[in-house]
């Protein structure tokens, strides 16, 4: 057979019309009904791009100019957008980045998972989608004879450096400068790759709610002048509480070796969740997304309507949040974890937050749940947050083996949700919604609670309000005072903000102002307005605090 001639080739230049977005976020459009990807271009827009890849269905193309621009467009609020690999939506305005999200689950489990009319409610978006990554993993390379570090541009390992992120809280860049600065003073060079040679390859930064930031300093060999590097961290930044090292001496692209050593401070941070206390440990996984986290969680523990006497499997359950969160509600939660580290995790947050009623399991789902279920466990719901690839076939097979009646799926891949979602319907359970939520504003992903059940479910009861008033979360009362939202912007932006900005706010809001701002009876008083970086530090503690 003749091989298939694509009609454009590498360098083409060509005028394209932007018809849709790409599960990436990049611009699709059609020359002669043949596909072509252009990221950074948008749908409505014309644009100019150079082929750098063409095959026989397909082309990828370089933006090169975009001749007629979509009204949706706006300026990206990075020097580096476009070269570092991340943020592939920066340059799309907010609200349809939102409807995008709801769009690509809903094209999935149509297209993958063959529902005809899923329902899958708007978006759950940020009021300010900017700063709210509490964890980076930043590599280090050697530049102009200095370490720097930065991202990696898209599909290579040439680091694009830099200072600021828009997405980033301000505790991980400060520990990767700081990182960078004391190595450069210490003479320890970056590691590299293509020699093998050299020492830091990554710095992991996080930072609780609580303030705490652990350090993880990842090493080809021993860290160099260890104490030093001690010494000066802790110096430069304030609230760190933990500083680990992990050698990874293999030549490979995974961040972590197999062993952390804590080499100073604690071997845990401290973090807050719906008002549960957790240790979250160098090893663990946790949520980048505080405020998403909290909507997140809330929406999964809401779906399942419990009364109290359920038995809960909470399968792929990391340090415990979902499953700690679950117990609150119902009679007994088992999780089920592959991660030790993340399992020993989990067992001290219990005792942590005085919850008796959980149990944890070492292993692989797909090894864990059929041994329970053939041991007689059998739950009334399950709750499930695997990795990107999915579920394993034995673990699908194991949930429709268990007599579950209710599956709360929640995934950050709508493809492989999809398919696994229609392997349990055709075991007999019924999609009733679908409820994405974005975590990763001014990217392409998407995370997505989907509820399926055998029983009847009303699905509109299923979409939930964010009053919070629901579940017990002690620490987000809607009652907070002015004082405490004085301090909670002061330390999460070192703003200082009055009683008559907070009233301000609160009236725009619609919001009982109470009894700390009165309006002058003056006709003509000139009263000082909010300005705008101090109205969206208030909004961001009324949504911490659950006022809005």
């Amino acid at each position: 057979m003749q091989k298939q001639v694509p009609p454009l080739q590498r360098n083409d230049t060509l005028e394209l019309a932007i018809d849709t977005l790409g599960s990436e976020g990049q611009g699709i459009g059609r020359y002669n009904g043949y596909t072509v990807f252009v990221p950074f271009a948008l749908p409505g827009e014309r644009v100019r791009a150079h082929i750098i890849k063409a095959t026989s269905s397909y082309a990828v193309g370089k933006l090169l100019e975009v001749i007629q621009k979509s009204a949706n467009r706006v300026e990206p609020a990075c020097t580096c957008f476009g070269r570092c690999g991340g943020c592939s939506l920066l340059h799309l305005a907010y609200p349809e980045q939102l409807l995008y999200k709801q769009e690509a689950v809903s094209s999935a489990l149509k297209r993958i998972g063959g529902f005809q009319s899923p329902n899958v409610f708007p978006t759950i978006g940020m009021d300010f989608p900017y700063s709210y990554r509490n964890k980076g993993s930043f590599p280090f390379a050697n530049v102009a004879g200095r370490v720097a570090f930065g991202f990696f541009a898209p599909r290579s390992h040439r680091l694009i450096p830099f200072s600021n992120c828009p997405i980033q809280r301000d505790a991980p860049l400060q520990v990767a400068q700081t990182v960078c600065d004391c190595a450069n003073e210490l003479g320890i060079t970056a590691y590299d790759e293509t020699t093998h040679s050299g020492s830091l390859r990554h710095v992991v930064a996080r930072v609780s709610a609580t303030g705490e930031i652990m350090a993880i300093l990842v090493t080809k060999g021993e860290l160099a002048q260890k104490e030093r590097f001690v010494e000066r961290l802790r110096a430069c930044i304030p609230g760190l509480s933990s500083i680990v090292q992990n050698q990874n001496d293999a030549d490979t692209n995974v961040i972590f070796g197999a062993d952390f050593k804590t080499i100073w401070g604690k071997p845990y941070i401290e973090d807050v969740i719906c008002g549960l206390h957790f240790r979250v440990s160098a090893a663990s996984f946790l949520q980048v997304n505080a405020k998403q986290t909290e909507k997140l969680y809330h929406t999964a523990v809401h779906a399942l309507q419990l009364h109290g006497t359920e038995r809960i499997v909470d399968l792929y359950c990391g340090i415990g949040t979902i499953s700690l969160l679950l117990a609150q509600h119902a009679a007994h939660v088992d999780g089920i974890e592959f991660v030790p580290e993340a399992i020993k995790d989990a067992e001290e947050n219990a005792k942590l937050n005085g919850i008796k009623n959980a149990g944890f399991h070492c292993g692989a789902a797909e090894e864990i749940l059929p041994r329970l279920v053939q041991n007689g466990l059998h739950p009334d719901a399950v709750v499930l947050d695997p990795p990107r690839k999915g579920c394993e076939p034995p673990v699908l097979e194991a949930l429709l083996a268990s007599g579950a009646q209710k599956i709360v799926y929640v995934s950050c891949n709508p493809a492989t949700l999809a398919r696994d979602a229609r392997i349990l319907a055709d075991g007999g359970f019924q999609l009733v919604s679908a409820q994405p939520v974005d975590m990763f504003p001014q990217t392409a992903h998407v995370e997505t609670v989907v509820l399926l059940s055998k029983g009847e479910i009303d699905s509109k009861k299923v979409r939930v309000e964010f009053s919070l008033d629901d579940m017990d979360m002690s620490g987000f009362q809607k009652g907070a005072t002015y004082e405490q939202i004085k301090a909670y912007v002061l330390e999460h932006t070192g703003l200082k903000v009055s009683s008559l900005y907070i009233s301000q706010i609160k009236r725009k809001c619609g919001l009982d102002v109470g009894h700390n701002y009165n309006l002058s009876k003056k006709e003509d008083a000139k009263v000082p307005q909010c300005p705008p970086e101090k109205e969206v530090a208030i909004r961001e503690a009324f949504n911490y605090f659950g006022m809005l």
